[in-house]
């Protein structure tokens, strides 16, 4: 354990500020004298595609290719350094309070291996450093028995891995031709943190009992010895540690202290200590050279006007300094690349590099709302069931959210309370509340865990009871200072409030969720988790039944651990989108408070029987392709790929598919077979052209998540995979573009009629047909024309969509327009309105969203859905609106891997989407056509793709409804970018 005094400087003011401390939370739960297993049982995580915890350690590889990071959120991740595209995910075992979090990651000079560790064992005493390969993303071994694992770095020749330990454990040395280890020192005052090779293969060390350490090789050449250990003038607590390209100068960075160090290579004397003037707080605790060695940078928590720099210095560290301002929370770890620039690694969490100018030229940010010092600013209405929140610190940009409408709204200024109320914290004599160690009520301690700080306070309305958010818990006391319960949080409880009927606890946390518990026992009833883009929002109950809005489903997932020495599978909750989407319960959990209660009424309400199955019944395959390895070259269009499939539901496996960028691979170019008793082959029929393969399994419950790979096209000739160049254009067949459009004013059913929904169906297809002999060899529409009005029948429909299926080859794209009424049965099951709907016969008058989907997942092309549809129930002619309908299964159904649409809504379910005489068109249409026909060029490069249409689509409809209507798109992560227009 560290001492306080330590706790109280540099790193934890980092880990203050995220509430995810490593030396300082009991871990809950399993102990060591229970099974070293880890649970089987799946866990409900959060997955945004960036780290929702803070960034300990990162490693880059010697071609500055790829970035690995490693998280307090207990994930590793790999990441394409030139992009910040993620590549990977490695979930390592882990289990309750702070087992699993990983401390230290590195990536080998050849990039072809990460090592992580930390923290990976119930008792911390017993951990494991998990060896990955990077092109497969399989576990390759485990190295156990080992004490907090605090940094890793490997050997420039990539011949050795050392391991930078907690307590008094000191550093351990393996080879890695087998991992074996070949030098233990444990002669250490306490942790240690920094660790660095040189190209001779010596080592230096920090640790926080003052002394600088360095090795050498043994005579054998194989182990170390040790050449000398210094106490270093600057501070006590030296924390990184970093030789110079040409290992004459080590510099050195400190927890406890403003000041770098820069010292002999030779015998780790001082040398000279940088100019850090200015540098009035915080620390400097990172640092790293330049390859050319003439600058030196370092950061840490030092702040200048609110946000932590890069300084960088001048003639290795002995001329002028400037800087560059990184994050909002501290710089852990610098990392030298290549082109002279450097890569760092922050608290907020974020990554980015700065180049050798000193400009910032990637950050890559956490997609979590940023609760900090909101606390007065988190409001509450009167039965708990709606919340007001910000996203960034001190409340600021305000989001809205309401479980009854399920909608939320960021349109709102920071002073529209409306009857919202913030937390209480008069009536009691609660004091030193505001992040202390001891929060007193009456002048008398209340009882925090070790190294614990209060952070937020809520009373109760009646004054009988006071809720105090921490670090690491959650209390109720009451007015006496009795503990009435005490419960594990996920992170800092940064805000807190009660509902105005004493009922309901409601906290936010720093992982990005806010989360409803009961008052009467602090269990927990209902979890939100509102994405940083600030329209993304998915709320599920602790069994996980969830509700999503449009490509939210992707947030959240089950992890399940596969033992201590292997992988954990992650499946994401849209797998289980039959059983576990239910808006219906999620709307009733905090007005029953209490989760089966909640399923019971919900499902006697809609006739359904009680699901009988378990998520670990219910597990879809798990998919690993053999070869080819990600980023490979090819230059055959013909491509063998080897894969294995798991089953860790025991359920057989019944089919399997490949898809093609996104899209399905037709039968008559895919051929499978046995290579071995587990190994299957596809022959797979690729393009001329940079593309991705991915392989899907199912069995009777779900698909698996896509196991994808990259291949990069390398022709024997002129390269062709660039498709805004005008030579790719002349060397490729252009598509056909087939358009299936309908749009329904006027039904059978006179109370049912819009005004414009056939029109907006004739516009769309006008747009389309222009982009003949552009873009499109072709353009191609279902009898010549919109279906519209008494011709849009049932029938005429599903014979559309026959038609587009039948047309569509693997290079066409295929587009579907639908306009008018769309209904929900009692099972939420969406049906599209033709002109002759009956919603008393739903069955055989609707076109049910099983034949739209049928057709759409089954297009050989590129495939789009345009849907602008509302309740059949409403009278829309008045104040001119299409009412609203739960079109959000829909658009995540269709957008989901396994079918590969690309979905454009015309409005969330919470909404409805408005048509007016002075557009001559529904919103949506209105600028989906003026998108198409140029608007969208936002690039001005003569051609539009479909997510510049969707940035143009959502930004007009806005404009012109004021508003009150978001258009939605969502497209599967397997289908690219690409052109659909261009401009005239």
């Amino acid at each position: 354990m560290r001492k306080r005094s330590s706790i109280k400087t540099g790193l934890s003011i980092i880990v203050g500020l995220l509430a995810l401390a490593v030396s300082a939370m009991n871990a809950v739960g399993q102990t060591a004298g229970q099974s070293n297993q880890p649970s089987t049982q799946p866990i409900l995580r959060i997955e945004t595609g960036m780290h929702t915890a803070i960034t300990r350690r990162i490693g880059i590889d010697r071609e500055n290719r790829y970035l690995v990071t490693a998280s307090d959120d207990k994930t590793a991740r790999l990441w394409e350094l030139s992009s910040g595209k993620l590549l990977r995910v490695w979930r390592p075992p882990l289990g309750d309070g702070n087992e699993g979090k990983l401390f230290a990651v590195a990536l080998s000079p050849d990039g072809r291996t990460v090592a992580a560790g930390g923290w990976t064992s119930p008792d911390g005493l017993n951990n494991n450093i998990y060896v990955f390969s990077r092109e497969s993303g399989r576990m390759l071994r485990t190295i156990a028995g080992l004490p907090k694992v605090n940094h890793l770095s490997y050997s420039p020749d990539g011949s050795r891995l050392a391991a930078i330990l907690g307590g008094q454990s000191g550093v351990r040395v393996f080879e890695t031709s087998g991992y074996s280890q070949i030098f233990a020192e444990s002669d250490y005052g306490t942790d240690s943190y920094g660790g660095d090779f040189d190209r001779a293969g010596r080592l230096v060390t920090s640790c926080y009992d003052g002394f600088l350490r360095l090795y050498e090789r043994a005579p054998d050449n194989r182990a170390l010895r040790l050449v000398t250990k210094r106490k270093i003038e600057g501070g006590n607590q030296p924390f990184s540690v970093s030789f110079s390209p040409d290992s004459s100068e080590i510099a050195v960075g400190f927890d406890d202290s403003t000041k770098v160090a820069v010292v002999s290579g030779r015998d780790l004397s001082l040398l000279f200590a940088p100019d850090n003037s200015g540098v009035d707080n915080g620390n400097l605790m990172s640092v790293s050279w330049s390859t050319d060695g003439r600058t030196l940078f370092a950061g840490g928590t030092y702040a200048n006007n609110g946000l932590r720099p890069i300084r960088y210095w001048a003639e290795g560290g002995r001329g002028k300094w400037s800087e560059v301002a990184i994050s909002s929370n501290g710089i852990l770890q610098i990392l030298l690349m290549r082109d002279g620039g450097v890569v760092f690694g922050t608290g907020e969490p974020s990554f980015g590099r700065v180049d050798a100018r000193g400009n910032r030229a990637l950050l890559v940010t956490a997609a979590i709302a940023d609760y900090r010092d909101m606390l007065e600013n988190f409001l509450l209405s009167a039965d708990g069931t709606s919340i007001q929140f910000g996203y960034e610190p001190f409340g600021k940009s305000p989001g809205r959210f309401s479980l009854s409408a399920r909608q939320l709204m960021t349109d709102i200024t920071n002073n529209a309370t409306d009857g919202f109320k913030p937390p209480i914290i008069a009536g009691l004599a609660v004091t030193d509340w505001k992040y202390t160690y001891a929060p007193k009520l009456n002048g008398l301690a209340l009882k925090l865990d070790e190294y614990e700080r209060s952070r937020s306070l809520a009373v109760a309305p009646d004054q009988s009871r006071f809720l105090l958010g921490a670090d690491f818990s959650l209390r109720l006391f009451d007015r006496s200072s009795k503990e009435l319960w005490k419960i594990a949080i996920p992170g800092v409880a940064w805000s807190v409030n009660i509902s105005g009927d004493g009922r309901l606890a409601v906290a936010a946390f720093a992982d990005g969720t806010i989360r409803w518990f009961r008052m009467a026992d602090g269990k927990e009833l209902l979890a939100f988790f509102p994405h940083k883009d600030r329209k993304r929002w998915v709320a599920w109950t602790p069994s996980g039944y969830y509700d999503a809005s449009p490509g939210a489903e992707e947030l959240i997932g089950w992890h399940v651990n596969n033992g201590r020495d292997a992988a954990a599978d992650f499946f994401p909750v849209g797998q289980f989108r039959d059983t576990y989407y239910r808006p219906d319960v999620i709307a009733g959990v905090l007005q029953t408070g209490d989760e089966a209660r909640a399923l019971d009424l919900a499902n006697n309400e809609a006739g359904r029987k009680k699901q009988q199955a378990s998520i670990a019944q219910q597990l879809p395959p798990v998919v690993e392709i053999i070869s080819p390895s990600d980023d490979s070259e090819v230059s055959t269009t013909q491509i063998a790929v080897r894969f294995r499939v798991r089953t860790p539901s025991g359920e057989p496996v019944t089919n399997v598919r490949a898809l093609l960028d996104g899209r399905p691979v037709g039968a008559r170019d895919l051929v499978m077979k046995p290579v071995s008793s587990d190994v299957r082959e596809l022959q797979v029929t690729v393009q001329a052209r940079d593309s991705t393969v991915s392989v899907i399994a199912e069995n009777r419950f779900s698909a698996s998540v896509p196991a994808s790979v990259r291949l990069r096209w390398v022709a024997r000739g002129p390269r062709v995979n660039q498709p805004d160049s005008s030579a790719a254009a002349n060397a490729v067949i252009k598509p056909k573009l087939y358009v299936l459009a309908v749009g329904v004013s006027r039904y059978a059913n006179e109370g049912f009629n819009l005004k414009y929904a056939d029109k907006d169906a004739r516009d769309f297809v006008g747009a389309m047909l222009a982009q003949k002999g552009f873009l499109y060899r072709d353009v191609t529409v279902y009898r010549d024309k919109a279906l519209v009005n008494a011709e849009a029948t049932k029938d005429e429909i599903l014979d559309g969509l026959d038609w587009i299926r039948k047309q569509t080859t693997s290079i066409d794209v295929a587009m579907i327009f639908f306009a008018g009424h769309g209904v929900n049965d009692q099972n939420n099951y969406y049906f599209f309105c033709p002109h002759n709907i009956d919603p008393e016969r739903l069955l055989r008058t609707g076109v049910a969203f099983s034949d739209i989907k049928n057709v759409l997942s089954a297009i050989a092309g590129k495939a789009l859905f345009f849907v602008d549809t509302c309740h059949s129930g409403n009278s829309i002619g008045m104040a001119g609106r299409r009412g609203p309908l739960d079109i959000n299964i829909v658009i995540n159904e269709l957008s989901s891997a396994q079918n590969g649409v690309i979905v454009f809504s015309a409005s969330t379910s919470s909404e409805s989407s408005y048509e007016r005489d002075e557009w001559n068109n529904g919103a949506f249409t209105k600028s989906l056509v003026e998108g198409i026909n140029g608007a969208a060029d936002l690039l001005n490069k003569g051609r539009i793709t479909y997510t510049m249409l969707n940035v143009y689509v959502a930004e007009r409809v806005k404009e012109l409804t004021k508003g009150q209507q978001h258009p939605t798109m969502i497209s599967p992560n397997t289908v690219p970018d690409f052109p659909i227009a261009v401009k005239k």
